[in-house]
């Protein structure tokens, strides 16, 4: 299976994609999307769709997993995370790929073992579950390898309960 993990943000929108062949995984690209805070939103919401929308022509993912947005303390982050989410799963509609969404919880104990890790923990886990040299950076990045890796974790769980159910 090939996911693709995006950590929605309109400033920086990370990405990163895993492939779990066998039950191993492998990074094929992460790295994250920019708009400048100089633009006004629209033209940033317009640029950020743009980019997701060829990120998912080049990367074409079997599944996109992005992060559910349940609470932000700032009210104008939690703002320009949900737009940011929002095209993402627009542009996966478009893109006639899936999506599957995780709380920051459920990726944090599927990555770290512990629903509570600091972002410190995740990059740490990230780096030695993917084989990399060293820890993904900025944690924007991290975070959707991350999203990614949970979703590959648990989905031969959920093959064998789809099969059960059929």
């Amino acid at each position: 299976m090939f996911a693709l993990g995006v950590d929605p943000g309109l400033s920086r929108c990370g990405y990163g994609a895993v492939r779990s062949v066998a039950g191993r995984l492998s990074v094929e690209a992460y790295g994250h999307l920019t708009t400048p805070p100089s633009e006004p939103l629209a033209a940033r919401l317009a640029l950020l769709l743009g980019e997701l929308e060829e990120l998912l022509a080049d990367i074409r993912p079997e599944v996109m997993v992005v992060e559910r947005v349940l609470f932000q303390v700032n009210a104008r982050t939690a703002m320009s995370v949900g737009q940011a989410s929002g095209l993402a799963l627009a542009a996966a509609a478009r893109a006639g790929c899936p999506v599957a969404q995780y709380s920051p919880n459920e990726v944090k104990l599927a990555v770290a073992g512990y629903g509570s890790a600091t972002k410190q923990q995740v990059q740490a886990m990230v780096q030695v579950l993917l084989g990399l040299d060293e820890r993904p950076r900025p944690a924007d990045r991290a975070d959707a390898l991350a999203l990614a890796v949970c979703h590959l974790s648990g989905s031969a769980l959920r093959a064998a309960a789809a099969g059960a159910r059929a």
